[in-house]
């Protein structure tokens, strides 16, 4: 149990797998639970109050004892190639630095509307498990070459108020097949 900001409670449940019950889930929650048993990954579910500030973010990642990734839904300028982008939370994003490795003019962030048709979820809970719902292949994964010795992470299972801990190498070697879905590495500066 931890506090935010403002003192009140931000109370986890731990649950190894799914959580126990359906009840009150969205059907992309449900669906992101039934892939991965489906797909035999092992994961572990917090289940908690929305997670909006990093304050809140940073609390799950204590709980989860794995780091979360800042997720970012981005677009080209002509709307059409949609790119979901993993970097280290803490790591400061600049659009000309991807933009040129994707070999794109320039890219901004996708609208809450696209963001919903494609993979499934609202802003404040993207993730990667949004692939599962992008049966098209509209959306391109990237990840920052940061990530790359990273074991277990936390994110979304397409909502803000659960997150799950899993194996980056299980995301990219039973996920992402499944889905039809890869992913490209590329190197972000920081500044």
């Amino acid at each position: 149990m931890e506090m935010n900001e403002t003192g009140e409670i931000f109370e986890t449940r731990k649950f190894m797998g799914r959580p126990d019950s359906d009840e009150g889930r969205s059907e992309a929650e449900i669906a992101v639970y039934d892939f991965l048993d489906k797909a035999g990954v092992e994961y572990v579910t917090l289940t908690h109050r929305p997670a909006f500030t990093m304050e809140e973010c940073e609390a799950v990642r204590r709980e989860a004892g794995a780091p979360v990734f800042k997720n970012l839904f981005l677009t080209n300028r002509q709307q059409t190639d949609f790119y979901l982008l993993m970097i280290p939370a803490d790591k400061p994003f600049k659009t000309k630095y991807l933009s040129s490795q994707l070999g794109c003019a320039r890219l901004s962030f996708a609208s809450a509307d696209d963001m919903e048709k494609y993979l499934h979820i609202h802003p404040g809970a993207v993730s990667p498990m949004g692939l599962i719902h992008d049966t098209g292949h509209k959306v391109r994964l990237i990840i920052d070459s940061d990530l790359k010795n990273v074991g277990r992470y936390a994110c979304h299972p397409c909502v803000n108020t659960a997150s799950l801990v899993l194996d980056l190498d299980d995301l990219l070697t039973k996920v992402l097949p499944l889905t039809g879905h890869s992913h490209t590495w590329v190197d972000l500066k920081p500044e």
